[in-house]
C-alpha cells in the first residue's frame, strides 16, 4: 500500500473511529449515521488532543474500545482471504480474524492523531426501501489538494449497519489486502501468513 494511499485510508477509518453504541447502533440511516459519527470522533480527538499526544498508548485502548462494535471483521476477513477463506479450518479462520483485526486496529490507531481539519462532504445515498447493503458516499476536501471521495460499505445487521468495506478514491481497502495476502499465502501458505501478522502485531506492541 502506498504512502499516499495509507495517509487517505487513515484519515477514512478516522472518521468511523468513534460514536457511542446507541449511535451506531440505534440509526437506521446509513447516511446519517456516517454523519453523527464523524463528527463525534472529531470532537473527541479534539478534547482529548493533549491527553493522546502525551500518551500515546491511550489511543490504541481507544480504537481497540470503540471500533469493534462498529467493522464486521469476519466478513472482512471472509472477503480478503476470498477462496482461502473455504479452504480454512474453523480455528485458521479464527486466528487470521483475529490478527487480521490486531493489523488495522494498531495500524490505522494513529489517524486519531491526525486530522488537520479536512472539510468532509457527505453526498446524497441511493437507497431502496429495505436494502441490507448499502454505499455512503463522502468527499473529503484537503487544503490545497483534490477532493477525494471516501465511501463505505455497509450491511444492515440486527444489531444495526456495519461497516465491510472503505473505498478511497477508487481503491478498495478489502481489494487491496486480498491481492497482497494471495500472494502470500501461495508463498506461506495461510498458516505461515497467519504468524506473520502475528509477529508484526507482537512487535508493534
Amino acid at each position: 500500500m502506498s504512502n499516499a494511499l495509507m495517509s487517505r485510508v487513515l484519515f477514512a477509518l478516522l472518521l468511523l473511529f468513534a460514536a457511542t453504541q446507541p449511535v451506531w447502533a440505534l440509526n437506521d440511516d446509513p447516511t446519517e449515521l456516517v454523519r453523527q459519527t464523524s463528527e463525534q470522533v472529531l470532537q473527541e480527538v479534539a478534547k482529548n488532543k493533549q491527553e493522546l499526544t502525551e500518551s500515546p498508548g491511550k489511543i490504541y485502548l481507544l480504537v481497540d474500545d470503540i471500533v469493534l462494535p462498529r467493522f464486521d471483521f469476519t466478513r472482512m476477513s471472509r472477503l480478503v482471504l476470498g477462496k482461502h477463506w473455504k479452504r480454512a479450518s474453523t480455528a485458521e479462520q479464527s486466528a487470521f480474524v483475529e490478527q487480521f483485526r490486531e493489523l488495522l486496529v494498531r495500524t490505522y490507531a494513529t489517524a486519531l492523531l491526525n486530522y488537520s481539519g479536512q472539510e468532509i462532504k457527505y453526498l446524497p445515498t441511493r437507497m431502496v426501501d429495505g436494502a441490507s447493503d448499502v454505499m455512503v458516499n463522502t468527499e473529503v476536501q484537503e487544503a490545497g489538494g483534490p477532493k477525494i471521495p471516501i465511501n463505505y460499505r455497509l450491511y444492515r445487521t440486527e444489531d444495526g449497519w456495519k461497516v465491510y468495506d472503505v473505498v478511497i478514491d477508487g481503491v478498495s481497502l478489502v481489494s487491496n489486502y486480498r491481492s497482497s495476502f494471495a500472494s502470500q499465502v501461495r508463498r506461506y501458505k495461510l498458516k505461515g501468513l497467519i504468524a506473520k501478522l502475528e509477529a508484526r502485531n507482537n512487535r508493534d506492541k
